[in-house]
């Protein structure tokens, strides 16, 4: 010990437990009956101190932290995301498989089961572009494969990743039944098929509006039906220009379906956006600046244009046209919101205003 410094406990003789009374030693400034507690938090609710009143509790200074006026914002506020052209024509092609797997179903149930055949190979030929597509996003295979050692129903990427799996073994076992002539196994696992389509078709547009960038967030109400749209859409060009391939007439009852499905699946994919972009109001700037949403409208309204020309005429290559306009447009509406997002998450006063309008109590 140090001739120094006095190293004596402060709490009376030796430090030992019965201080004060007994030993006739008090401790300097030791107030008997916890008189000295009185200004001590931890005896709040029933000392002097609790009867003062807070200025604000820490709940509400967050909120007002929250709501009130926002200042500077710094830069930097989030990272965009690195996604490249791999993932927009993912969605793409997952869309067109789902959207086809649809289209297969109503025909079976129509009773037009040579069209759903054909169908189903439209869907397992758009599946089969979309596992390397993710595969390239990943950057190593095995990192697809690592996704399915878990199922988290809360995670639309884990979920995309089992649908994305159940949907391409599905099909296959459909086309497959369809190679063997057994017809009832495959409308089975056809109907199956489009089942999980549903969400396939869906959860691209989801797990774009879970996550943080602004302009996903604020449309998380209108991502998931307007990539059904455009899965719908898609689907029905898709199969209706392969039914033409294979020599189906142009009156052909499906082919006349088709045609009304892909326009009416395209045009309210259209007005959801457009529905979508008046709420958003100053928010949908990088919708409204990004060049590929521009050109997928203008490719609808082109689409829509080509049908009522056919409907005027009877020329079946003005029908041919508007199914390969949609399909081009669903490409570009895929890359325009992935485009628009990246845009979204670059402009720091929309990420700090999106931040401040969820209060401590919401979560995503």
């Amino acid at each position: 010990m140090s001739d120094e410094r006095d190293m004596t406990p402060a709490v009376g003789d030796g430090a030992s437990p019965d201080f004060g009374e007994k030993t006739g030693h008090g401790v300097p400034l030791h107030r008997n009956d916890w008189g000295d507690a009185r200004w001590s938090y931890l005896y709040k609710d029933d000392t002097d101190y609790a009867a003062r009143e807070a200025p604000e509790t820490v709940a509400e200074a967050a909120v007002r932290a929250r709501t009130g006026p926002l200042g500077d914002v710094a830069a930097g506020m989030m990272k965009p995301p690195v996604w490249t052209w791999e993932v927009p024509l993912y969605f793409w092609t997952g869309g067109m498989a789902s959207g086809s797997a649809f289209v297969a179903l109503a025909c079976d149930l129509s009773g037009d089961h040579r069209s759903a055949r054909i169908a189903r190979l439209v869907s397992l030929g758009a599946l089969a572009a979309s596992p390397p597509l993710l595969i390239l996003d990943l950057g190593r295979p095995e990192r697809f494969f690592n996704m399915l050692r878990v199922f988290k129903t809360r995670s639309p990427m884990s979920m995309g990743a089992w649908a994305l799996t159940i949907f391409g073994n599905l099909i296959a076992g459909a086309v497959g039944a369809d190679l063997l002539g057994r017809r009832r196994t495959a409308r089975v696992l056809g109907g199956a098929t489009a089942v999980v389509g549903g969400y396939l078709g869906s959860y691209t547009g989801v797990l774009l509006a879970s996550t943080a960038v602004p302009l996903w967030a604020r449309s998380r109400l209108f991502l998931g039906p307007i990539f059904v749209c455009t899965a719908t859409g898609t689907g029905a060009a898709a199969t209706n220009l392969v039914l033409v391939a294979s020599g189906v007439a142009s009156g052909h009852p499906t082919r006349v379906a088709l045609r009304e499905v892909q326009a009416g699946a395209m045009l309210a994919e259209l007005t959801l956006s457009t529905i979508n972009e008046r709420r958003l109001g100053a928010h949908a700037a990088p919708l409204h600046h990004n060049r590929a949403m521009k050109w997928a409208k203008r490719l609808v309204h082109g689409g829509l244009g080509m049908q009522l020309l056919r409907r005027r005429t009877g020329r079946s290559e003005a029908g041919l046209a508007a199914s390969a306009l949609y399909l081009l447009a669903g490409l570009l509406f895929r890359f325009a919101w992935v485009e628009a997002g990246k845009a979204s998450a670059s402009d720091d006063r929309a990420v700090a205003e999106m931040a401040r309008s969820h209060t401590p109590s919401h979560t995503v």
